[in-house]
């Protein structure tokens, strides 16, 4: 029956996308990231619906001309050449033929992400866009949440697949899309849809510590921090967080904080010492290879070669040394490159958003942004994604927002001036308004 279900909201999804095509990047954004076929199906975890998806989105790109050109951005330009770059690299890994299941799923997430930008050309689809991944990853979250309140912290929460599937990584995903939670709360008319998701905010923070992810502490230490910093409300914020972290402390057993406090005493943690030892690898190998070692670099020959202990295979569990071991230094300045421009971008949202009281939404925005890639930054440093989709829509929601607030901007100054109220001398024509600034508060 499940299956079922699935297959005719496959089949109704497939048919509106060849009319709408941006409908098809939203499907893909759902199904790459919360794979719902997977989690709800049974026959269905099987089909190849991201391929369906791809294909109905592109022939109704091609068949509808209410596209825009995705290099208009200059951080898809970047993005295309890393893909290129890491396409290039290819024939001179280490095992080209292990290399191309991830050769491929990277492909078609960037060729996805850039038709996405194409066809994502308003505010309104922009939003349905941000709400695609907070909800993907968000039912794991508030689930995981839930599940960590009935079970004093103990239970493991594990994603349906792909790169969510071990706990870990679910709480990266956890972390990067808790702000756009509150982006969408400040955007909502809604009451009962601003309580929900201020609810849903708390369990998914639950559920990234109740991961037991050390990473995941740090990055939600350092998000958390960076929040309260650029907030205009510190001492409302410092107390919200301060009981926050107190029931933390209390809702977690003893073995989760017994496990983070190894982050104190590395050098006796065999998990941390692997790490490290790959670390060293990987930073060797790409003052080897121009190219790095290609998509599989954890393997018995080049430890041997590369790594300080060759008997610890690890993968590098760090999006930058991944990237710079996999891709080379040119690689991992690419990569780096794409988070500096985001950076950028969502800082000129802000300015923007204080400019004029018509883009406080790009403002939020724009904060928002911000905050998800700080906990990114942490938290990946001990995960192995720097080719996750995730952190890539995020790019793409804060090139697409400035875009769109250019856009705004241009439009209300072609706009005809409206005629001024009539007075009769004692009438008041009120307020002009002025922005509030970005949602640091």
């Amino acid at each position: 029956m499940r299956d079922l279900l699935i297959l005719i909201l496959m089949t109704i999804g497939c048919v509106w996308t060849l009319r709408r095509p941006w409908i098809g990047a939203i499907m893909w954004t759902v199904v790459s990231l919360g794979s719902p076929h997977i989690y709800f199906g049974y026959a269905s975890a099987n089909w190849q619906v991201s391929m369906a998806v791809a294909i109905c989105t592109m022939v109704g790109l091609a068949a509808n001309q209410a596209w825009s050109n995705p290099f208009r951005h200059g951080v898809i330009i970047v993005y295309a050449v890393l893909t290129a770059w890491m396409t290039a690299g290819v024939p001179f890994s280490f095992m080209p033929e292990a290399c191309y299941d991830l050769w491929d799923r990277t492909i078609k997430i960037a060729l996805m992400l850039i038709i996405s930008v194409a066809l994502i050309d308003n505010r309104k689809k922009l939003e349905v866009f941000i709400w695609a991944n907070v909800v993907s990853i968000g039912y794991y979250g508030v689930k995981g949440g839930v599940a960590s309140i009935l079970s004093g912290g103990s239970a493991t929460v594990l994603g349906p697949g792909g790169f969510t599937a071990e706990n870990n990584a679910l709480a990266l995903a956890e972390i990067v899309v808790l702000p756009f939670l509150r982006y969408l709360q400040l955007q909502s008319p809604n009451k009962w849809v601003r309580r929900a998701l201020g609810v849903s905010l708390a369990l998914i923070a639950l559920s990234a510590l109740g991961s037991q992810s050390r990473g995941a502490l740090l990055g939600l230490m350092a998000m958390v921090g960076y929040f309260w910093v650029k907030s205009s409300r510190k001492f409302t914020w410092g107390v919200l967080i301060g009981l926050g972290a107190l029931l933390a402390v209390v809702a977690m057993p003893a073995e989760y904080w017994a496990r983070m406090n190894t982050i104190n005493d590395y050098e006796a943690d065999a998990s941390s010492q692997g790490r490290i030892n790959s670390w060293w690898a990987a930073f060797h190998i790409a003052n080897d290879n121009l190219m790095g070692g290609g998509f599989r670099t954890n393997i018995g020959w080049v430890y041997e070669r590369y790594a300080p202990n060759p008997r610890m295979l690890f993968v590098e569990h760090s999006i930058y040394f991944q990237m710079l071991g996999e891709f080379g230094w040119v690689g991992l300045f690419l990569f780096l490159s794409l988070g500096v421009m985001t950076w950028r971008n969502a800082q000129k949202l802000i300015g923007l958003g204080k400019q004029n009281p018509t883009l406080k939404w790009a403002a939020d925005l724009g904060a928002m942004v911000q905050v998800s890639m700080v906990g990114f930054a942490v938290t990946g440093a001990f995960l192995s994604l720097a080719l996750f989709d995730l952190p890539y829509n995020v790019m793409a929601m804060a090139a697409l927002g400035l875009w769109l607030a250019n856009q705004q901007l241009q439009g209300e100054a072609a706009a005809p001036p409206a005629a001024p109220l009539p007075t009769d001398g004692h009438s008041d024509p009120g307020p002009t308004g002025r922005a509030t600034g970005p949602a640091y508060r």
